[in-house]
């Protein structure tokens, strides 16, 4: 029987079972679907692990007019997204966007351009590859790889470099702005425009609501907030003592229990305020008289902040007038009834500053995320933050610039976004990350 003769040039279909190839194509087939940009730094660094054998993967993005950020990574601890910070041309990955070339090294410590992050533990990682990801008017960011051992060969940095073009190709970073943003494009509250703010990732997870903006006490001294008698004034008053010191107590057990007892031994301090019988009687004294209880409040927080005042430059007293105002206002808050003053529920909340008031007051209206911008400072935003126990960013440049009352917003406090007025398709990414999270939970 005869033998059929195969012709020798055959075309050959390369089925599955090439690692590399089979990860380039799956790639490939990710990075061509149109995805929001959360999307892409929830899923491109661990398929570029995969796919490069890397231990690590970091995806820099380029933000204000020279900055890069890590706005996701594989790797390292996650409380390394958004923190970790270069100029470009700092470090071995600010030189690669600097000269828009690949750059690699076996020994990344000995580089001339290495800069150490002490919290990344990255010496474990010495085998370094970064290569830029171009756009169309200049950078867009960076892809770092890293190995414990085995130097990335020469195929390793073309797969990579083509790996950023495609990243690229797709990406929507250009929709990211700061506060160089084009100012003939800002938002009129026409709740229309699409925005996407970079800041300071401080507590994890992603939201979506309505924005509203942190609120305090309208009433003014001479203004009653409550419209029943002094008698009723005074039992609202004592009710409000009494909440605020359960609540401050309850506030103390939480830091005790995540970690956060000493960062947040302040609020021994608002205990103290509360204990303190002159301060209470003094409160109840006025409110009694007929003063109203905004007023009654404000005169007590005023006489403190006077004697601060009337001390030189004294730091504790100063602190001390500080934490009784906020406390005051709390505290008129949780006697009245102030419509002015309440917060929509279930709200994306933004501020300029956060304090014990928002942790008594503004959490009752169950905020979904919390958004600050970069005028908040100080040690206890952090820590207040963490207390909230929502998803949060800080340090959001041009915050109320772009957002207004009326606007819906999607927080990302993984990767350190708020999107503004988000897309259908941004909407209904996070569902699905929900879906998997909850899903993966139930696995476990």
């Amino acid at each position: 029987m005869a033998h059929r003769i195969e012709p020798a040039n055959r075309p050959r279909v390369h089925g599955r079972g090439n690692r590399r190839l089979d990860g380039v194509l799956d790639f490939v087939a990710f990075a061509a679907r149109p995805m929001p940009v959360l999307t892409l730094l929830d899923d491109a660094p661990g398929r570029i692990v995969e796919l490069l054998e890397a231990d690590v993967c970091s995806l820099y993005l380029v933000e204000g007019r020279s900055e890069l950020v890590m706005r996701a990574n594989v790797g390292f601890s996650s409380d390394a997204i958004g923190q970790v910070r270069l100029r470009v041309g700092e470090g071995i990955t600010g030189e690669a966007v600097e000269y828009m070339r690949p750059i690699s090294t076996e020994t990344a410590e000995q580089h001339a351009a290495y800069k150490h992050f002490a919290e990344l533990g990255e010496e474990r990682f010495p085998v370094f590859l970064a290569v830029p990801i171009p756009g169309r008017a200049g950078p867009l960011g960076a892809i770092v790889v890293q190995r414990r051992t085995r130097a990335f060969s020469d195929h390793d940095v073309e797969l990579l470099v083509l790996v950023g073009g495609v990243i690229a190709a797709g990406s929507r970073h250009a929709e990211l702005v700061g506060e160089e943003g084009d100012r003939r494009t800002r938002n009129t509250g026409s709740g229309t425009r699409r925005v996407t703010l970079a800041g300071r990732p401080i507590v994890s997870g992603r939201a979506l609501g309505a924005v509203a903006a942190l609120r305090r006490p309208a009433g003014r001294p001479g203004e009653r907030t409550s419209a029943g008698s002094s008698k009723e004034d005074v039992r609202l008053l004592r009710s409000a003592f009494e909440a605020a010191d359960k609540s401050i107590r309850e506030l103390r057990e939480r830091a005790r229990s995540r970690g956060l007892e000493r960062d947040a031994a302040f609020l021994a301090t608002y205990l103290e305020i509360l204990g303190d019988m002159r301060f209470r009687e003094r409160a109840t004294e006025l409110a009694a008289a007929g003063t109203g209880v905004a007023t009654a409040l404000s005169k007590v927080a005023r006489a403190v902040a006077h004697a601060a005042a009337s001390v030189s430059k004294d730091a504790f007293l100063e602190e001390r007038a500080r934490d009784i105002e906020d406390l005051c206002d709390a505290l008129t808050m949780l006697a009245t009834t102030e419509r002015r003053s309440t917060l929509p529920s279930k709200a994306v909340l933004l501020g300029d500053t956060l304090t014990v008031f928002d942790l008594l007051v503004s959490a009752r209206s169950q905020p979904t995320g919390i958004v600050l911008s970069e005028r908040a400072s100080g040690p206890r935003t952090r820590v207040l933050l963490k207390l909230m126990g929502i998803p949060a960013v800080a340090d959001v440049k041009g915050l109320f610039r772009w957002a207004s009352d009326g606007d819906v917003a999607l927080l990302d406090g993984d990767h350190g976004f708020l999107v503004i007025n988000p897309s259908k398709s941004e909407v209904a990414s996070l569902r699905e990350h929900r879906r998997a999270r909850r899903d993966g939970k139930d696995a476990s």
